[in-house]
């Protein structure tokens, strides 16, 4: 056993985002050393729970329910009895009162088990009741929250709408206010999990708030007048859930109904998507190491020429990559769940990065493990064409991956463009002065304001990947400062640079997270124990390093300006065009 390793230095200004004080130049390493240490208590409950989730999860059969296109109402009463439907509602309400990082290690196992399990309770709990969770009043929350933690009640989460998928914010469904103080909804939800089988869902809606046009979230029932369920989806895959329309024609909701304030539904809204993502993010480490157990099986029992495949190094390879990444993803999604649990004021931005990182690992993992299993893997009575099918959707949830990249991107952004402007006013009234100040700032100011100018807590024998990370980060600021000089307002068109820029800064945090974890394991087990992840840590942190490099490099010379003319002449010409023959 290894003793402390580095000293927590003294921190100085508290960040409210260790992802966004990046592009600032800054590391606030306090805020993810050390590695969060799960509560012991609540780790012998998590136990306890998966152990449940498995022996239900094992007795249902996956493909009848693909077939019957439900997991059986009596599944969910005995997911409820489990105490496997209110993970997170506190224990006064009949839940389990879980933190964040006990609800992704259940969540996890749930994923493990099967994609469509993992989908109806994560709509039932990470965003179907998470609001009231959140913002409920004690009153709401006695309400609802004790028959939707026992499973007798199912959640839904209403808000994408057939003109507003990934542009949640402009929304058609309105809310009028009567005199008595009720509201009156209409409109029309689409996509909505648990649709029919939902009792109880959390809708969002324009709304007249203070003569300006808002949001409000509301909370409604199964059964209130007006509310009609639609028609079913017939989807790719994850077929037993319930993906339903919904209705609201002149739907009335009372005022206590109201969840958090008039005005606040949009916050609301992407408050409870925050959590989501962290869901998705986690789900997808479940998923993850199903594939890897299942690839690993195969590759060693299937034999020719006259040796395992396992031996092969193209074989190796692809094993090899796909644990060494889900480690850096596993890190992430947990350091993420960890920052939640803190109570650190904004981890939106990593908890996108964990979303979009993990989802697309997911699918690549897949399709490798499928690619692996030959023949055997397209064939249907094998889990790999169900699991392809289930998770090709992940990517789209919750924020497709593309509308995630800007986002996270422009997030990161906005601080440092914040300080820019603030210089805006030197040249003004002194053009001459001003040159020399923007001059000092260029040259010098990101480097002073580094805050550490180096990871001092990460472990000795880990200092080159810390000193790589902090050089990283120094150069992030500067390109991200040149892009905001450069364009101004118009970077925020130039989707291009802010895919490179998120890709960026996701494999920053990951290198992070795995410093952070792996610190940890060399003070409790000591180095030369642990030289897997020591083995791990350093292909994955050399890894991600040339791809945040990669990245800096294609923000300076691209080819942008080719595939965008390039794809407008196809828009012009309304088809390839470019065919070897005539018809």
């Amino acid at each position: 056993m290894e003793s402390s390793v580095v000293e927590k230095p003294e921190s100085g200004a508290a960040a409210s985002s260790f992802t966004k004080s990046l592009l600032l130049g800054e590391i606030h390493e306090e805020m993810v050393f050390p590695w969060p240490e799960p509560d012991a208590e609540e780790q012998r409950k998590v136990r306890d729970l998966n152990a449940k989730a498995r022996e239900i999860g094992d007795s249902i059969d996956h493909r009848q329910v693909e077939e019957d296109r439900w997991i059986g109402d009596d599944n969910i009463a005995r997911l409820g009895e489990a105490g496997l439907c209110g993970l997170y509602v506190d224990e006064k309400y009949g839940g389990q009162g879980l933190s964040q990082t006990g609800y992704a290690r259940v969540f996890e196992t749930f994923a493990q088990i099967d994609a469509t399990l993992s989908i109806i309770l994560g709509v039932h709990q990470s965003i179907g009741y998470k609001g009231i969770h959140l913002f409920g009043t004690d009153e709401q929350k006695e309400r609802w929250l004790p028959d939707l933690a026992a499973g007798r009640k199912l959640a839904g989460f209403a808000l994408t709408e057939p003109e507003a998928g990934s542009d949640a914010y402009h929304v058609r469904s309105r809310a009028v206010q009567q005199p008595d103080g009720s509201w009156v909804l209409n409109g029309e939800k689409r996509y909505i999990g648990n649709g029919s089988k939902g009792d109880v869902f959390t809708a969002f809606a324009r709304a007249e708030v203070d003569g300006k046009d808002r949001h409000i979230a509301l909370i409604l029932e199964k059964g209130m007048d007006g509310f009609e369920v639609g028609e079913r989806f017939d989807t790719m895959g994850l077929r037993g859930n319930d993906l339903r329309r919904l209705y609201f024609n002149d739907v009335r909701v009372p005022a206590e109904n109201v969840l958090g304030e008039p005005g606040d539904g949009f916050h609301i809204a992407m408050s409870i998507l925050n959590n989501g993502r962290i869901g998705l993010g986690t789900g997808s480490v479940g998923a993850a190491k199903k594939l890897i157990d299942l690839t690993i099986d195969h590759v060693s029992e299937r034999r020719q020429f006259d040796q395992p495949i396992a031996d092969f190094e193209l074989v190796q390879e692809k094993i090899g990559w796909m644990v060494s990444y889900l480690f850096g993803l596993e890190s992430m999604a947990y350091l993420t769940c960890g920052l939640a649990d803190a109570g650190v004021e904004d981890y939106s931005l990593e908890s996108a990065i964990c979303k979009v990182a993990g989802t697309e690992f997911l699918w690549y993992a897949a399709n490798r493990a499928l690619q692996l299993a030959g023949g055997e893997g397209y064939m249907k009575d094998h889990p790999y064409e169900k699991i392809l099918r289930d998770i090709r959707i992940f990517p789209i949830f919750e924020g497709a991956n593309d509308v995630m990249r800007c986002f996270i991107a422009l997030s990161a952004m906005k601080p440092v463009g914040e300080k820019l402007s603030g210089l805006g006013n030197i040249g003004l009234g002194d053009p001459i002065g001003s040159i020399g100040v923007l001059a000092d700032y260029a040259a010098g100011r990101v480097k002073r304001q580094v805050a550490p100018e180096s990871i001092s807590m990460a472990h000795p024998e880990l200092e080159k990947h810390a000193d790589a990370v902090s050089e990283q980060v120094r150069e992030l600021a500067a390109v991200t400062e040149g892009l905001i000089r450069e364009h101004k307002k118009d970077v925020t068109f130039k989707q291009l640079q802010q895919k490179r820029l998120a890709d960026a800064i996701s494999d920053v945090y990951a290198q992070v997270a795995v410093l952070s974890r792996v610190t940890a394991i060399f003070a409790d087990q000591g180095v030369e124990p642990s030289g897997q992840e020591r083995y791990i840590a350093d292909s994955f942190c050399r890894r991600a390093a040339g791809r945040v490099r990669s990245q800096l490099r294609q923000m300076e010379r691209n080819d942008d300006d080719r595939m965008t003319a390039i794809a407008k002449l196809a828009y012009k010409r309304g088809e390839y065009g470019y065919s070897l023959f005539t018809d």
